[in-house]
């Protein structure tokens, strides 16, 4: 389901509706707005989200709902070492990654539930296999459930507290090896 340049066609992304396509600028107000919602305690500079959507945009998509973005995914390159901080520029991707990093993934509370979350993560599973090993991600708020379900496994960073310590009590550092 790979269109020849590392993005996903509509076959296998509509679900009620609702489908993800590539993230674009002008969507970005909109993510903003949502990541606003998701996530009060963790608020990041749009130059961050338009940071990572320019050097990945593979990587990034929006879930799109008869027109309105109801929902983002932000993930790039990066290292199975620890993850970024928070409100963060990252300048450029490493030359060497040995992982993709889930920035974040939210949906809008009305479409939850309807496996559009697992399409998401489908897609860079599957843009990341054969370039890097594994998936990485940070879990907050009480979602290493979630990602739990969908294969992540808790796993030590180095300096775990001081890479985790900007995204909150409870946080966890989670990756999900990638076969195939």
């Amino acid at each position: 389901m790979r269109d020849g340049i590392g993005t996903m066609t509509e076959r296998g992304t509509r679900e009620g509706g609702a489908s993800w396509r590539g993230m674009r600028e002008a969507d970005l107000p909109a993510v903003m707005a949502l990541a606003g919602r998701a996530h009060p305690t963790f608020p990041e500079r749009p130059e961050v989200f338009a940071e990572r959507r320019s050097l990945a945009p593979d990587l990034c998509r929006v879930l799109d709902d008869a027109g309105r973005v109801a929902g983002y995914l932000i993930a790039h390159p990066w290292t199975a070492a620890g993850p970024p901080p928070l409100d963060t520029l990252i300048g450029r991707l490493l030359e060497a990654p040995d992982a993709v990093q889930i920035h974040d993934l939210v949906i809008a509370p009305e479409l939850r539930g309807r496996g559009l979350a697992d399409l998401a993560i489908a897609h860079v599973e599957h843009v990341a296999r054969g370039r890097v090993p594994r998936l990485c991600l940070v879990a907050v708020s009480g979602k290493d459930r979630f990602w739990a379900r969908r294969g992540f496994r808790p796993q030590l960073v180095p300096g775990d507290a001081g890479a985790l310590a900007g995204y909150g009590p409870g946080a966890v550092a989670m990756a999900k090896p990638l076969v195939g």
